[in-house]
């Protein structure tokens, strides 16, 4: 039986989020930060994540903060976002009601074609990168590389690693701490397209990189002390 009413009481605050996620979608992320601690906890949100078909986000969603201190958090996610908007060739998105920031890089821009090297464009975008990060230091990334559905996991799974592992190794060159980053390959086991086309294959490789609050982060909002 109690079984069944924490099922039932999961279900119930998944349901919540969906239905809040309309009303609070084009609000600052400060507001979102705030708002999404009075509908769930965060082991619903991981379940939520999951739900979505990515790990990566699933992660993050289940580290909501909430409340007053989501809220700072979002203030300040909302100031780097806008500084990683002015990069090209980067798509900037928050996550997790605004506590965090989503980075996608196209592999198109980022390397050749089943190589991990990385061109001399994507070079200069992610020296900026590297700058944003060092100027708000306070956080930590994490970087996970995908591939399409061609070829095997033999030579994707690989690959997608050694990609994640090119961007966490030049940020790191550019003097972001390594202590602050990880890197993972997800293969193709994770598309955000179709496999189908070949538009959908170019949007399946990619480069993914979550910005979240460190624990000294959450810490210092929770204190209501972070600016």
């Amino acid at each position: 039986m109690k079984v069944m009413k924490l099922t039932t009481a999961g279900i119930l605050c998944i349901c919540l989020i969906f239905s809040n996620c309309e009303t609070i979608k084009n609000t600052s992320n400060a507001v979102k930060g705030g708002a999404i601690g009075t509908v769930a906890g965060g082991a619903v949100g991981a379940g939520v994540g999951k739900i979505a078909g990515n790990t990566a986000v699933g992660a993050i969603i289940g580290a909501v903060v909430g409340g007053t201190a989501g809220a700072l958090i979002g203030n300040k996610m909302d100031k780097q976002k806008k500084e990683l908007e002015k990069i090209e060739g980067a798509k900037v998105e928050t996550v997790n009601e605004g506590e965090a920031i989503k980075v996608t890089f196209e592999s198109g821009i980022l390397f050749a074609t089943n190589s991990s090297t990385l061109s001399n464009a994507s070079k200069v975008s992610l020296t900026k990168f590297a700058e944003s990060l060092k100027s708000n230091f306070d956080t930590r990334v994490e970087i996970y590389g995908h591939t399409d559905i061609t070829g095997s996991d033999n030579i994707n799974i690989p690959l997608s690693q050694q990609r994640a592992a090119s961007v966490q190794n030049f940020l790191i060159l550019q003097g972001v701490g390594s202590n602050r980053m990880i890197s993972y390959g997800r293969g193709s086991s994770e598309p955000v397209a179709s496999n189908e086309t070949k538009a959908g294959q170019a949007q399946n490789r990619r480069v993914e990189v979550f910005i979240l609050p460190s624990a000294n982060m959450i810490n210092e909002a929770q204190q209501g002390t972070l600016k």
